[in-house]
């Protein structure tokens, strides 16, 4: 009996060695029942099934990896009905004689060839082992601010191929601000013959950042055609990214106001700032005109981006130019509109509207729709006014009662707690670990509230960034710890394993060329 116990608790550690050394995949897979024994794939894989993916396999095979694909072991990829319920999910069993891939959608087929993809990275040799796997959360996002600084398509393809390989499935793409307005609208062109192109620029002067009072003095410029977007669209569809896109309103319009003085309170044209940060001009949310505008760009917007969803913006609105307007004034007292809070509440609901019932999308906009005050700068009251049930929340700024307001007022959230997931900030203010153990459901909730927290966001804000490789030195490795967060569900979670089998992908994403942080940097 003892001998036979010997021999059972040997099996064990075998089999949990393998899973821990040999199963390099982030984010980690929900269950993994790892076999003894490996199979040597480097002679050939022979992908074969009903899948849009074979020649996807086929080609990753073949130039990722320099393995054939017309010999060697078969690959099966299989739809099939799974009872997970989740379209994301899938099963990798890797068997003597064959791969199995099987999924209920053509997404979960993509995942399942994710995971091989890193099985590969770490060696031909692969581990005899059965996975069953589905994600957390059904958001997933990496945000990039393409407004203050355009980073152009490749960037951006590049970006997407990393999510894609990380299970990240929605790409926020922030795509106007005050800094520079980047996507082409044919009903108002001068947002791209004006608003594109600034003077100069703020520059991080001895890491004063938002202090600094240096700016470069060249011009930067750069935008996407409306033939760009839909190539790049095609790219993430492929990919199984939505791309969700962001256009700031009613503040954050710098750029749209000096490319159509109309749609400000003053009515007078001003220049792009080259100076970053929070500025005073804002949307005339009284002008007919100006509410015109937002319609007929939202519809261009909405016709070019699949997506079920429009980012509206909505943070960092300073209220000084409303309180200056008459005209405001008047639009408040009409409407019984008591404070500047409800204001924007008022246009957010009205905006949203549009977007439900015109658009048949849903409106997205950063907490402060909600009415309430989370800024140290503002002295303003919150508001009154019930924000659109339709409309969600991403949750940025402000405690845990302000997390918890949108919560108990029937929101869904996409939590994107700058404290935590923010990858502009140091890797000091935001180490790995902190990264990884970022937790979007917040405590003190029950069952059905916890429903309404529908994944997280990872945000690029690009004010301090303006290159590439400065975007991947702030970005990798921290996006995988936020891909393994939205996908692992927390009972699986395990920074050490995590740590573990981040070297496996540091060592393909220098292989790419990519600037990156050593391991005592993060």
């Amino acid at each position: 009996m003892r001998q036979l116990r010997n021999i059972f608790i040997l099996s064990f550690s075998i089999i949990s060695s393998i899973t821990f050394a040999q199963v390099q995949i982030i984010p980690y897979p929900n269950e993994v029942i790892a076999k003894i024994g490996d199979i040597d794939v480097s002679q050939g894989l022979y992908p074969k099934g009903k899948s849009d993916h074979l020649s996807y396999i086929k080609k990753m095979l073949e130039t990722e990896f320099a393995i054939p694909t017309d010999k060697g072991l078969p690959i099966q990829l299989r739809i099939a009905a799974n009872t997970d319920g989740s379209p994301e999910a899938y099963t990798l069993d890797i068997k003597k004689n064959q791969i199995d891939i099987q999924a209920s959608s053509e997404t979960g087929v993509f995942y399942a060839i994710q995971s091989l993809k890193q099985l590969l990275l770490h060696s031909k040799q692969l581990p005899l082992l059965t996975i069953k796997d589905a994600p957390a959360f059904k958001w997933r996002s990496f945000m990039l601010d393409d407004a203050r600084y355009f980073q152009g398509k490749e960037t951006v393809k590049k970006l997407l191929d990393d999510m894609a390989l990380l299970k990240m499935n929605r790409f926020h793409w922030h795509l106007t601000n005050d800094a520079g307005w980047r996507i082409e609208i044919k009903s108002f062109p001068l947002l791209t013959e004006i608003g594109s192109t600034r003077d100069s620029s703020q520059i991080n002067d001895s890491g004063k950042k938002w202090k600094s009072t240096r700016t470069d003095h060249k011009v930067h410029r750069g935008f996407y055609t409306q033939e760009d977007i839909k190539e790049i669209i095609a790219y993430a569809s492929e990919r199984h990214i939505m791309i969700i896109p962001e256009v700031s309103m009613p503040g954050h319009m710098s750029a749209a106001i000096a490319s159509y003085p109309f749609l400000g309170t003053k009515k007078k044209k001003i220049s792009i700032p080259s100076y970053f940060g929070v500025v005073t001009e804002v949307l005339d949310v009284s002008s007919p005109q100006a509410k015109e505008f937002v319609h007929t760009v939202l519809k261009e917007v909405a016709e070019l981006f699949p997506s079920n969803f429009i980012h509206i913006g909505g943070d960092e609105v300073k209220y000084d130019q409303w309180k200056a307007s008459s005209a405001i004034q008047e639009y408040m007292k009409s409407n019984n509109i008591d404070t500047y809070y409800d204001l924007q509440v008022y246009f957010t609901n009205e905006v949203s509207r549009f977007v439900d019932n015109s658009l048949h999308k849903r409106v997205i906009g950063w907490n402060e729709i909600l009415g309430r005050n989370v800024h140290e700068w503002a002295q303003e009251s919150n508001a009154n006014t019930t924000l659109s049930k339709n409309a969600i929340i991403q949750f940025w700024k402000g405690n845990a009662e302000d997390l918890l307001f949108g919560i108990e007022k029937g929101h869904e959230i996409i939590n994107s707690d700058h404290r935590y997931t923010y990858l502009d900030y140091t890797y000091k203010q935001i180490d790995l670990e902190k990264a990884y153990n970022f937790t979007p459901v917040p405590s003190g909730i029950n069952d059905e509230q916890k429903k309404q927290i529908i994944g997280l966001g990872a945000q690029m804000w690009g004010e301090w960034t303006p290159t590439a490789t400065e975007i991947e030195y702030q970005t990798y490795p921290r996006i995988a710890a936020y891909a393994e967060t939205g996908w692992t569900s927390i009972s699986h979670k395990n920074y050490e394993r995590f740590r573990n089998n981040i070297n496996n992908l540091t060592k393909y994403w220098i292989s790419k060329g990519y600037k990156f942080p050593s391991g005592e940097e993060y």
